[in-house]
């Protein structure tokens, strides 16, 4: 009897992939431990999608052809499928039963998926091997590239603080701004102060005309009874 050294592949001999829906262990991780990861996983992407609207604008198109995403990562070796929808991605160990390829597959070492998903770099995601057709890869590095955990993290701690304290030239710009509106007003109140005073003049010089007009007819009023009264003596 011969002892025989056990080789370990770091990655599959088959370049074909193998899409499991058995419930044994996978790839070494046992099926209850990837579950727990994956609706933690699947829980934060929500949370991202929710407080993003630029990354749900990239998930759209993935979501409206229900794109399905088979993950394959090494060291540890894990397979799992994302499925875009209306509803955002879901996370599962099984490829959907309305399934029987996914429409993308991605493989990488684990530490390439986390830079990945954590980073705004396109280079993390570029060194993932996916395979799809051009539009599907298109718009899931898109995805990817939004999806950076730290960019997710500026943007809850921007609504907790606020907006963030104006830089020098910005606190200058608004000055400008702010004593040109001035200006602006300042010119439009001398222009109405102006046009008031024309109207007051107009109305005084109106009043003096009423006023002549009443003493003249008066005047003619008292001529004209004279002149009656005269008739008659």
């Amino acid at each position: 009897m011969t002892d025989s050294q056990p080789t370990h592949n770091t990655k599959p001999s088959n370049p074909q992939p193998t899409y499991r829906t058995d419930d044994g262990d996978n790839g070494g991780v046992s099926r209850g431990l990837l579950n727990v990861l994956l609706v933690f996983l699947e829980s934060a992407i929500t949370l991202i999608l929710r407080f993003d609207p630029k990354l749900r604008q990239l998930a759209y198109p993935l979501a409206e052809r229900g794109t399905v995403v088979c993950i394959r990562t090494y060291l540890p070796h894990v397979q799992f499928y994302a499925t875009f929808g209306y509803r955002g991605v879901l996370l599962d160990d099984r490829l959907p039963n309305d399934k029987t390829t996914p429409d993308m597959t991605v493989n990488a070492y684990s530490f390439q998926l986390i830079n990945a998903i954590t980073t705004h770099s396109s280079g993390s995601v570029e060194s993932l091997q996916i395979r799809g057709s051009h539009e599907d890869m298109h718009d899931f590095k898109a995805f990817l590239v939004q999806l950076g955990v730290g960019g997710v993290i500026q943007n809850l701690l921007g609504k907790v603080k606020g907006k963030p304290a104006p830089t020098p030239e910005q606190k200058a710009e608004k000055q400008e701004n702010y004593k040109a509106k001035i200006a602006e007003q300042s010119a439009r109140i001398d222009e109405l102060t102006v046009h008031n005073h024309k109207l007051n003049t107009a109305l005084i010089e109106l009043q003096g005309k009423q006023k002549s007009t009443f003493i003249a007819l008066v005047v003619v009023g008292i001529i004209a009874l004279v002149a009656i009264i005269m008739n008659f003596v």
